[in-house]
């Protein structure tokens, strides 16, 4: 069994706030807004006469916010796993809230304070850089959806083609997002159900969590695992002795430093490779909802897989984003629009 990596120290005492990708927050179920109708057509050369260097335009972008701020590649494909569970793939989580408005936006949920403004910003340039060459023609949806492409590959991870002619969204309420988003301590039948709600099975569940090999989680988000899981007061029998020893130095019960985090892949946090789905095998997993994926049957064998083949999570990965993109798709005037601005509406 690998033991945690000698830098865990060293990463978990950073003070920085690191995003967690697919963030697991509060929801109900019962609540869950169902996006399984087909998506509309999407298709890789969308914008193959409008604006043929599109993706040029945003590698460009996210290619220079990689080399200056690392932290823009999880915190972006983090915003884009937010962006689709709520509302589909629309770029409704890039809409600011409107001064003086009752209801807030998306972005301003409880459950999203701890987006990262790196992400923001990657989505913001790379709009300003197309605009400037095709105004009026690509969606922020879009380029939200290349952008977190990009930062998959840039951090190790595959390369693949995405496909494209999402409209933006209308609609961006904060008091949609606690039900569509999962949670730290999600059973494998909630996580499933939320999954099955957006279409995707329970390969995608398994497969999209390994982005989950990088990037970092605040002691909150799994604290209740080192110190009473369950109401038990103790800590979750599951956890590696030597992993939960670790985790405890940094996140103390009470009283702690609430910036404080930890890498969800203690062997290869910076590096979007298969460790993850071997790190559960070892007991090593970071929140209740990750370990899970290994305890449980139906989830267990795709795991083990997984775990002996980066090729294979890569191809899956690959498949897996693209069908999460296709989540909610806006097509038109009557269910979209075309933001020269991501954070405000067109109209």
């Amino acid at each position: 069994m690998p033991a945690p990596s000698s830098s865990l120290c060293l990463l978990l005492s950073l003070s920085f706030v690191f995003p967690c990708l697919l963030i697991f927050l509060p929801i109900s179920l019962a609540k869950t807004i169902n996006t399984t109708r087909p998506p509309r057509q999407l298709s890789i050369n969308y914008y193959a006469k409008t604006c043929p260097q599109l993706e040029q335009l945003v590698g460009s972008v996210t290619s220079q916010q990689f080399k200056e701020t690392p932290v823009s590649g999880p915190a972006t494909i983090r915003l884009f796993f937010h962006d689709c569970f709520v509302e589909g793939c629309d770029a409704s989580i890039l809409i600011s809230t409107k001064p003086g408005s009752i209801e807030l936006a998306e972005k301003n949920a409880e459950d999203n304070k701890e987006l990262r403004v790196e992400g923001f910003e990657s989505i913001r340039k790379a709009k300003a850089l197309v605009e400037s060459k095709c105004p009026g023609v690509v969606s922020c949806a879009d380029i939200l959806a290349i952008a977190a492409r990009d930062y998959v590959h840039l951090t190790g991870g595959p390369y693949y083609q995405v496909k494209k002619g999402r409209w933006d969204g209308k609609i961006s309420m904060a008091s949609r997002v606690p039900y569509n988003l999962p949670r730290a301590n999600s059973t494998i039948d909630q996580l499933l159900n939320l999954f099955n709600s957006k279409g995707l099975t329970p390969e995608d569940l398994v497969v999209l969590s390994g982005a989950h090999t990088i990037g970092f989680a605040h002691c909150k988000h799994f604290i209740s695992r080192l110190y009473n899981y369950h109401g038990t007061k103790q800590p979750d029998p599951v956890i590696d002795p030597r992993l939960l020893k670790e985790l405890r130095m940094s996140c103390p019960q009470f009283g702690g430093n609430q910036d404080i985090v930890a890498p969800f892949d203690v062997t290869t946090p910076f590096l979007f490779d298969h460790a993850y789905y071997g790190n559960l095998e070892a007991k090593l997993g970071l929140l209740a909802s990750d370990q899970a994926l290994f305890l449980d049957p139906r989830t267990k064998t795709l795991v083990q897989q997984l775990g002996m083949d980066k090729q294979k999570f890569f191809q899956a990965f690959s498949q897996a984003m693209d069908r999460m993109g296709s989540i909610g798709v806006k097509r038109g005037r009557k269910h979209g629009e075309k933001r020269k601005d991501c954070s405000i509406h067109a109209t």
